[in-house]
């Protein structure tokens, strides 16, 4: 077994674990990785299996400071027909959304929608973060 290095994890707090696993697995295409319960409160990991990170959850009776309305949690998705289809879905079920933006390279098409718990989650299509990162490191 090997050591995780560099940013692993961001841990928030949620207030129903299952309505949380729920909107991360249709959203942002997550599953659970770890689930325990830690002095009787449930602690659960979200991951996309892409790369060794995970959302921390907490479950307490109350969020306290939501990420957002900025600060956000951001994932890719595969086509702009997926993020405005997410949109759409997240529209019809009441949640919060924004309209979608076309930034450009290397930002790309993205729009926000906020969790049951208030925090903020960025859907986007052609985001060149790994561009960048692999330039940087060369």
């Amino acid at each position: 077994m090997s050591e995780d290095l560099g940013l692993t994890h961001i841990a928030l707090i949620c207030t129903d674990a299952d309505r949380t696993i729920d909107f991360y697995a249709r959203y942002a295409d997550m599953k659970v990785v770890h689930d325990r319960r830690d002095e009787g409160r449930r602690v659960f990991w979200l991951s996309d299996l892409s790369r060794p990170f995970a959302i921390v959850f907490l479950e307490r009776q109350q969020a306290e400071a939501p990420l957002g309305p900025f600060g956000h949690l951001g994932v890719c998705l595969s086509s702009r027909e997926l993020v405005d289809a997410r949109l759409a879905m997240a529209r019809d079920e009441g949640l919060q959304t924004s309209e979608p933006t076309d930034s450009g390279p290397p930002v790309g098409y993205w729009a926000f929608i906020q969790d049951p718990d208030g925090h903020t989650l960025e859907l986007s299509y052609g985001q060149q973060v790994q561009l960048h990162i692999e330039a940087a490191a060369t």
